[in-house]
């Protein structure tokens, strides 16, 4: 029992880094509302109970329906901007004192919204939060897999004026039908340009999504993975490269991918020396931010402290700080 304390104890004081978080899903159902009448949009829910109440989803695709509809309440710049503090101020809370935050720009320009008034929103939240709080951050450009390459180019072309803001792109949305190949081109246009590259592979598609990832988007992370445990030659090209895995346990739950936090695969994950790390995703919509995810699969799972260390330093490694940075946070863990 003191162990299980001193272990909950170590996780909540512990520096961490967030690597696997989109910044449009920390919108909790108060705040929702707030720009809902702000910006005198409609959203379909009464109340903050409706919006409770359909956080049930039953896989991928029911949660994007919901996460979209939210998504219309960020119209402005001071909206971004307070999206993105709101959840600085989370990880102040969580002692996250390096975050490298996913955005949606198609989401937002499909509904007239400009690219330049979503990334200063957010810029400008994270530069408050270096200069204030001393949380460092990276911002990550997703490309919506839904949606054809042809539109992926079309945003591309927006972000260049902005790489001084944005340090990479990666690959988001339903993925079951949108494999990574489909994004081979515009991903190879994306490093010609500077940006370093990561996707979403292996959360609810098969092992060869994640193939497709490493080889033809030439990615520097996986987000999600856990599928990859079906390939034993897969586990062993990971083990090898030790290309990190940003594993998002409540999230993976309330999606579906696991029946329960018990049936995880992330203790097995970790026991075959995978570059494995903890995130939260979207902890507005799945029921917690990063200590929470760390702490209820700790439990669940019984991992031990020196598990829970590995995966902290692990986050820390797979981040897109310099290595004195690393090394620096790691010291301290």
């Amino acid at each position: 029992m003191s162990e299980n304390i001193e272990i909950i104890e170590y996780i909540k004081k512990t520096p961490k880094t967030e690597l696997h978080l989109h910044i449009e899903g920390t919108l909790e159902p108060d705040h929702m509302f707030k720009l809902a009448k702000r910006n005198n949009v409609s959203i379909p829910f009464k109340n903050i109970e409706e919006v409770k109440s359909a956080y049930n989803f039953h896989n991928l695709d029911s949660f994007l329906n919901i996460y979209y509809q939210g998504s219309k309440v960020l119209i402005n710049e001071e909206d971004f901007f307070d999206l993105t503090w709101d959840y600085i101020l989370k990880c102040k809370k969580d002692n996250v004192v390096h975050t490298e935050i996913f955005f949606d720009p198609q989401t937002h320009m499909d509904r007239g919204i400009d690219f330049d008034v979503v990334i200063n929103g957010i810029y400008k939240a994270l530069s408050k939060a270096e200069n204030e709080l001393n949380i460092t951050s990276k911002i990550i450009m997703c490309f919506l897999r839904h949606l054809d390459e042809e539109s992926g180019f079309k945003v591309l072309s927006k972000a260049l004026k902005h790489k001084d803001k944005i340090i990479g792109v990666g690959l988001d949305s339903s993925e079951l039908g949108n494999p990574p190949k489909k994004f081979e081109k515009l991903f190879k246009k994306a490093i010609e340009e500077g940006f370093l590259t990561v996707a979403h592979a292996g959360e609810e598609g098969p092992p060869e999504y994640i193939w497709e990832a490493i080889n033809l988007l030439k990615i520097k992370r996986i987000d999600h993975g856990v599928q990859c445990l079906k390939d034993e030659k897969l586990v062993k090209k990971l083990k090898e490269s030790q290309i990190p895995l940003t594993v998002c346990p409540l999230s993976n739950i309330k999606l579906c991918v696991f029946d329960k936090l018990e049936e995880h695969n992330l203790k097995k994950i970790i026991n075959k020396d995978l570059m494995a790390t903890v995130n939260s995703d979207d902890p507005a919509y799945f029921g917690g931010y990063l200590n929470e995810n760390l702490l209820q699969v700790q439990s669940a799972l019984n991992l031990s402290k020196k598990e829970v260390k590995t995966l902290i330093i692990n986050s820390f490694k797979s981040s897109f700080l310099n290595e004195k940075e690393k090394n620096n946070w790691i010291s301290k863990i």
